[in-house]
């Protein structure tokens, strides 16, 4: 999977890009708040139509952008003009020997746009396995260090990235649970026969969809320890035992008698207290919990290790690996985990950011200076 060509128009502080990507290695060089991140971000914006940062659609807009002929999607075959206030991210791709042209439109209000190969897609779910991408960034630590729902998004990106249809049982599951939390708010905590029925109904769907979510969850783990534990190696450079269990306090009951013994306890409070939403991923090394016992250096190494893991999932089960985006990553790695994950970087195309220049052993096919957002290339 390559990324060839990137278009950027009116995205963050980029008026107006237009990119060749070689194979191998891209490395994006540039003092911090000049706009390495946001190329980056624009290439991920293409797989997933998310932010990798989180960021709302209304912060990736430029703000002094002006409505022109240049703002067009597809100018000429399939052309439509953006609304006032667009950001256009288009991207030539070659997705598994098949030739992709993703164009995208983000608007400051309304629904994201996008058309592959000029054909306009009505759900953003037909995007998935297009393109794909395996980000790397100094937050990684908050998946060893963050909250269970660190955990659960990364999980789910992956199980998502190794078969899109997962896409349906995650968002399935978002939706029934903001229908019954809604439910569960507008019963003031009152058990009534119409409150009792519905939520009997919506139990119903929850445990339908929330059990076939962590059936997914955990087939995915499965997938990803051989590789997390031999990721754990190369970047420690040490033996290790790291393995990740899934942690669900209501599977010795079954969701549906979970979901019925904290009924009281769900009006009362208003919200839903069991099922895949509250789950966890432990991670442990050499027996201990990582979140707990291990050093700061050992963290960065176990989340080093889960993206490395899932990359390497993702292009066994898939045949092609995702483009790798490494954003300043180097910046919070020491020497001796930076020369560590240059050396065993997986094969395929890969973009660098870093404020610090480039870690040793890192050999790019094109360097790009950014200054104010302002590009210049040196190719090898």
């Amino acid at each position: 999977m390559r990324l060839r060509q990137l278009w950027i128009t009116n995205f963050r502080g980029y008026e107006s890009v237009d990119i060749e990507l070689p194979e191998g290695l891209t490395a994006v060089i540039g003092r911090n708040g000049h706009g390495k991140t946001n190329l980056a971000e624009a290439v991920g914006w293409l797989a997933s139509l998310k932010s990798f940062r989180g960021a709302p659609t209304a912060a990736l807009i430029r703000t002094d952008t002006r409505v022109t002929d240049s703002n067009a999607v597809d100018p000429g075959v399939g052309e439509y003009v953006p609304e006032i206030g667009s950001a256009i991210i288009r991207g030539d791709i070659d997705s598994s020997g098949r030739d992709v042209l993703i164009e995208t439109e983000i608007p400051r209000q309304g629904r994201v746009r996008a058309q592959v190969n000029r054909q306009r897609l009505t759900r953003s779910r037909d995007l998935l396995g297009l393109f794909r991408v395996s980000v790397f960034s100094p937050e990684d630590l908050n998946l060893v260090k963050g909250s269970p729902g660190e955990r659960r998004a990364y999980l789910d990106d992956v199980l998502v990235d190794l078969h899109p249809k997962n896409d349906k049982l995650r968002t399935d599951v978002e939706r029934i649970l903001k229908q019954r939390n809604a439910l569960l708010r507008g019963a003031g905590g009152r058990l009534t026969e119409d409150v009792k029925l519905t939520l009997d109904v919506w139990d119903a769907k929850l445990t339908e969809s929330g059990e076939a979510l962590v059936a997914a969850r955990r087939s995915a783990l499965e997938t990803l320890h051989p590789s997390l534990a031999q990721s754990y190696d190369d970047v420690a450079r040490e033996p290790a035992e790291v393995y990740a269990t899934y942690r669900s306090d209501w599977e010795h009951l079954g969701l549906a008698e979970a979901l019925l013994a904290a009924r009281k306890d769900d009006l009362r409070r208003g919200v839903t207290t069991v099922g895949p939403h509250r789950d966890d991923i432990e991670i442990m090394l050499n027996g201990l919990s990582t979140r707990s016992h291990a050093s700061q250096g050992e963290q960065r190494s176990v989340a080093l290790s889960l993206r490395l893991a899932s990359h390497s999932s993702v292009t066994e089960v898939t045949g092609a690996p995702p483009v790798l985006l490494l954003d300043d990553v180097f910046s919070e790695l020491d020497p001796y985990r930076s020369a560590a994950l240059v050396e065993y970087l997986p094969k395929g195309q890969a973009i660098l950011t870093s404020a610090a220049g480039l870690p040793p052993g890192a050999e790019p096919a094109l360097t790009i200076e950014v200054a104010d957002h302002e590009l210049r290339m040196k190719p090898q």
